[in-house]
């Protein structure tokens, strides 16, 4: 029953037509007998209006997608302090006079992650990527202790810049850039490896970064960010030299749990998260 009293929370980005944010956060709020409704919003431009716009109609709290992950940053009155080292902002909080601004693309990528079961503290791990998914996985496993991080890209230099961010906001020399055709220096260790470009989206479903079997040998667990499909070329890969494979389904449901936790200022028990999961599986047609 939406009433004077129901709050509003939506999505901002261009496009929004396929989110599945609407199914997370609605079903929450039902859930837990929270008046709160969560709606998409397209933002074609004039993005600084549409923030200020939301603050003045009371909203009380945005998700943010792409193309303004980063933008929406100078729209912000405070933002905390992992969000700002990534450069990045998918959540907005509402505040006094403005909105506060989060990552919860990292802690929800961490908290799927370790409903897997999949460490990172102390561990080796390789990244495939150097856009801004991948940089803010670097960021994410600097902040949580792995040990030694291999970030590969087409583009050297431009891995080699996300490394040099990275390790200087952390003070540690954690991440090491390589060529994608490098990989053979890589330890012969089994590695966790996070597959972080979007090759492997349609209409690519067909192809990996790195097609050869040698490299997936090196890995034990492969998690691709890529949700749909949901068993990529990279999974089939790790799978057949023997690694457990993951897709990002569950980094999409966590990251709108702890935003939902935020606005709401409450904890998700983790059934529920897991049957909203399930829900979101069967709106995809996967079958685990």
């Amino acid at each position: 029953m939406i009433d004077g009293k129901t709050r509003t929370c939506g999505l901002i980005g261009n496009p929004v037509e396929h989110t599945m944010s609407p199914l997370i956060h609605n079903m929450l709020a039902e859930k837990l007998d929270i008046p709160m409704v969560y709606v998409p919003f397209l933002v074609e431009e004039d993005l600084a209006k549409a923030i200020e716009g939301a603050w003045h109609l009371n909203l009380l709290g945005l998700n943010v997608t792409v193309p303004y992950k980063s933008q929406v940053m100078d729209s912000l009155v405070d933002c905390h302090e992992l969000a700002a080292k990534i450069g990045a902002v998918n959540t907005l909080v509402r505040k006094e006079k403005g909105f506060k601004g989060y990552n919860t693309d990292i802690s929800g990528l961490y908290r799927a992650m370790s409903s897997e079961g999949i460490s990172i503290q102390g561990e080796t791990v390789i990244v495939l990527g150097a856009g801004g998914a991948a940089r803010a996985v670097a960021f994410l496993l600097a902040s949580y202790g792995a040990s030694q991080v291999y970030l590969l890209n087409r583009s050297l230099s431009k891995a080699q810049e996300v490394a040099r961010e990275v390790n200087q906001a952390f003070e540690k020399e954690c991440i090491q850039a390589m060529a994608l055709t490098d990989y053979q220096r890589l330890p012969e260790e089994p590695m966790l490896c996070i597959q972080a470009t979007s090759v492997g989206l349609a209409p690519q479903v067909d192809k990996a970064v790195i097609e050869e079997e040698d490299f997936y040998r090196r890995i034990h667990t492969g998690y691709d960010l890529i949700y749909r499909p949901s068993r990529t070329r990279f999974m089939q890969l790790v799978e057949r030299c023997g690694g457990r494979a993951y897709h990002g389904l569950k980094m999409l449901l966590y990251q709108g749990v702890e935003a939902f936790e935020l606005w709401n200022k409450v904890k998700i028990e983790e059934a529920l998260a897991l049957e909203i999961y399930e829900r979101m599986k069967g709106e995809m047609g996967i079958e685990e």
